[in-house]
């Protein structure tokens, strides 16, 4: 059965900055929040930037269900982004959520998973690996930037398991991409990431080389984002698929042709 999307004003309870091109929006609904799944999204209207009319999709960062709110972690690209970082508190946003189908869990507790995230692909991370970590597995995030300044909310994954940087500068961490990180030649039982393209066709590649399961988000363009526009399908082996309904999460097992084309 598919889960109901809801349409919803929320108010902004905080707006904090948390990189250097990054806010974190904490968000309460009108009601009770909706059931989340780690991965899913969240269309956003935009008002009161000039030449916004489609919403912005942004993936969920974080659920707090004592507190029913929800968080977007937000990169400063364009208008419609910039006017959302300028949101002060009590103000009000429209979402329809929850959108597209999230991360799988691992098969077992005693599992040894892999978080890869770069830019604001780190966004759907932190709510997994929350997730997981009440069920004691254990956690290892790889997050990549350009620089350190560039690396949003790394301190967040830091009381749920080991944490290691890549940077572009060496600025923090590994100095390059972050494959080239030794905690990537690690053996796990899953890898999950989320990030630019790229960087996610490589893990992929080397998931899929070594063996290991390995699913990821894909970012793709989305207009709709509700598998109308058929703006956003991606390749996979079995065809074209709508990663804002068939995804944004996708298992690698499928998509050959999509990590093989570089």
């Amino acid at each position: 059965m598919e889960q109901k999307k809801e349409m919803t004003d929320f108010a902004v309870v905080e707006n904090r900055r948390v990189a250097e091109t990054y806010v974190e929006l904490v968000l309460r609904p009108v009601g009770k929040l909706a059931k989340v799944v780690p991965g899913q999204f969240a269309e956003v209207r935009v008002e009161g930037a000039e030449g916004v009319m489609l919403r912005r999709p942004i993936s969920i960062h974080d659920i707090d269900t004592e507190a029913n709110t929800l968080s977007l972690l937000v990169q400063i690209v364009g208008r419609g982004t910039r006017r959302l970082s300028q949101l002060a508190s009590g103000e009000r946003l429209n979402l329809v959520y929850p959108l597209g189908k999230g991360f799988s869990r691992p098969k077992s507790t005693a599992s040894h998973i892999l978080l890869v995230g770069g830019g604001a692909g780190i966004a759907p991370l932190y709510y997994l690996a929350k997730t997981l970590s009440r069920e004691e597995v254990h956690i290892t995030t790889l997050l990549g930037g350009r620089s350190e300044a560039l690396i949003p909310a790394r301190d967040k994954f830091m009381p749920l398991g080991e944490v290691c940087l890549t940077t572009d500068d060496g600025s923090a961490g590994v100095q390059g991409l972050v494959v080239d990180h030794p905690c990537f030649a690690e053996a796990y039982d899953m890898i999950y990431t989320c990030g630019p393209t790229p960087m996610m066709k490589a893990v992929a590649r080397s998931a899929a080389a070594r063996d290991m399961s390995c699913e990821v988000s894909l970012e793709n363009l989305m207009a709709c984002g509700l598998g109308a526009c058929l703006c956003c399908v991606v390749d996979t082996d079995t065809g074209h698929q709508r990663v804002c309904k068939e995804g944004p999460v996708f298992d690698i097992s499928g998509m050959t042709k999509w990590y093989e084309l570089c």
